[in-house]
């Protein structure tokens, strides 16, 4: 199974933060790794981030998330199917999707579940309409 499969096998679960559910509850974290664990991408349990909050980036500074990522993931230039997109929310990144067909993406969002949309969407927005896109990342081979 492809990334793109994967991921698309999740489409309309419920947002739930923490939580890792397919078709219950996920969080935009919880679905990469979800995503990842079934495209044989990582082994499941390998990849378990420290508990938080699901609204950490209004009250912290540090790059907790970003460092998560780049733990398993390198920063590219350009996006394929099945990269990760992050963005900044706040004071430091706290929100990914996962590459479709660029500039598509599905991701877990609060109100929302996981949902298909482009990376400026309006919901991925600042209240000035730029996206707040910070990279692009592609997990390690």
């Amino acid at each position: 199974m492809t990334v793109v499969e994967a991921a698309l096998s999740w489409l309309n679960t419920p947002y739930h933060s923490m939580a890792k559910l397919k078709g219950v509850g996920v969080d935009c974290g919880q679905l990469l790794i979800g995503v990842y664990e079934e495209a044989g991408r990582v082994k499941a349990g390998e990849v378990a981030p420290e508990p938080y909050t699901h609204d950490f980036h209004l009250h912290k500074s540090e790059e907790r998330y970003l460092a998560w990522v780049e733990r398993y993931c390198d920063r590219v230039a350009e996006a394929e199917p099945g990269d990760i997109a992050v963005f900044k929310f706040g004071r430091c990144v706290s929100h990914a999707g996962i590459v479709l067909q660029w500039p598509k993406l599905i991701h877990a969002y609060v109100g929302y579940g996981v949902i298909i949309s482009n990376y400026d969407a309006a919901i991925l927005c600042n209240n000035r309409g730029e996206s707040r896109l910070y990279g692009i990342y592609r997990v390690r081979r």
